[in-house]
């Protein structure tokens, strides 16, 4: 039987110093080897750290890696995995706030609302303003404004380059 691999990056944008060795110990779990992260500080948010991992391992490792940092206080994190041969990307967006948010993506990393959700939110709309509102659930808007601030404040973070990937 082959196993289709596929890659992806955990984004921590935010965890207190405490959980940071939890988070590696749980991504250490769910990849099945030992993770190191390069904890940085968190500029949008004092007193925060940030890290990044890129991974590469079987398909639906990100809705792994997503599940075991599920609904730990103060964590602000996104999971992506690539599509791979007849497999859909993806990414899970997680805000202490909102919770957890999954979608499908595109291989240029865009969300793709799938048809029935299209379809929900015309059947459900009562008029322009709640139309608006489904689709803005659909495209996860609100995991976005949240992340975003997050997201700008590790534009300077250290970069890992892979020379070489098997």
């Amino acid at each position: 039987m082959t196993v289709c691999l596929t890659r992806g990056v955990l984004f921590v944008h935010s965890a207190p110093r405490a959980l940071c060795p939890h988070i590696e110990w749980a991504t250490s779990s769910v990849l099945g080897m030992r993770v190191s992260f390069d904890w940085a500080p968190q500029t949008a948010s004092p007193g925060l750290y940030r890290a990044e991992w890129t991974w590469r391992n079987p398909h639906g490792t990100g809705a792994r890696l997503a599940s075991a940092l599920r609904g730990w206080d103060h964590l602000r994190y996104e999971v992506t995995e690539d599509p791979s041969d007849g497999v859909d990307g993806a990414r899970w967006s997680h805000t202490p706030d909102l919770g957890i948010f999954h979608a499908q993506t595109d291989v240029a990393g865009n969300v793709v609302v799938p048809e029935d959700r299209v379809r929900a939110a015309l059947a459900h709309a009562r008029d322009p303003r709640s139309m608006t509102h489904a689709l803005h659930l659909a495209l996860g808007t609100a995991w976005d404004d949240e992340l975003e601030p997050f997201r700008h404040a590790g534009m300077g973070a250290p970069v890992r380059w892979l020379h070489r990937v098997s």
